[in-house]
């Protein structure tokens, strides 16, 4: 087992909020300094772990203890974790910081009208039409953080200078050198 010890970022906002792209971001800023780093992007594991989601509250409960298991799993073997997952519920980011001591919350905070603007993946767009029912912030509720330890607000921040103020963080945590 590797023993360096390895941490996790979890991004968190709503759909369309620019949170892929500080992960992806981030990624590549942490292998640049020759960390491994496996991002765990929601939309991706959704594809293994509940191929035809349903969004129900008990699903979605069931994938992001799921989530935050694997990504405590490579913590312990020394891989930084990013997630990029909206999880619109506290609950599911709180246990992820329960189970891995070294985390850190990236709250990814865009008014709702720019994630709508923004909707590269269509869902806004589906839920309009009436083919998407459980789009967090829209039909169900999001629930932003209350500590996060790092606030972006991603329509007025450009990604370089967030990306900046969460390794910051990183490193004021002694998470990172």
């Amino acid at each position: 087992m590797n023993t360096k010890p390895a941490f996790a970022v979890w991004f968190t906002g709503l759909p369309s909020s620019g949170k892929s792209t500080l992960a992806s971001a981030l990624a590549k800023q942490l292998r640049g300094r020759g960390l491994d780093v496996a991002v765990l992007e929601s939309d991706v594991l959704r594809r293994g772990l509940t191929p035809h989601p349903t969004y129900s509250e008990q699903e979605r409960d069931a994938f992001y203890r799921a989530m935050a298991v694997i990504g405590q799993l490579l913590v312990e073997h020394g891989v930084a974790v990013v997630f990029d997952a909206t999880a619109n519920r506290r609950i599911y980011r709180d246990r992820a910081r329960r189970e891995i001591a070294r985390f850190v919350e990236v709250y990814v905070e865009c008014p709702l009208s720019v994630c709508r603007e923004r909707d590269t993946k269509g869902i806004y767009r589906q839920a309009q039409q009436g083919a998407a029912s459980t789009v967090p912030g829209l039909q169900v509720d999001y629930e932003p953080p209350e500590h996060p330890e790092v606030i972006v607000r991603s329509d007025v921040e450009p990604a370089a200078a967030a990306v900046s103020r969460v390794l910051t963080k990183l490193v004021e945590k002694q998470f990172l050198s």
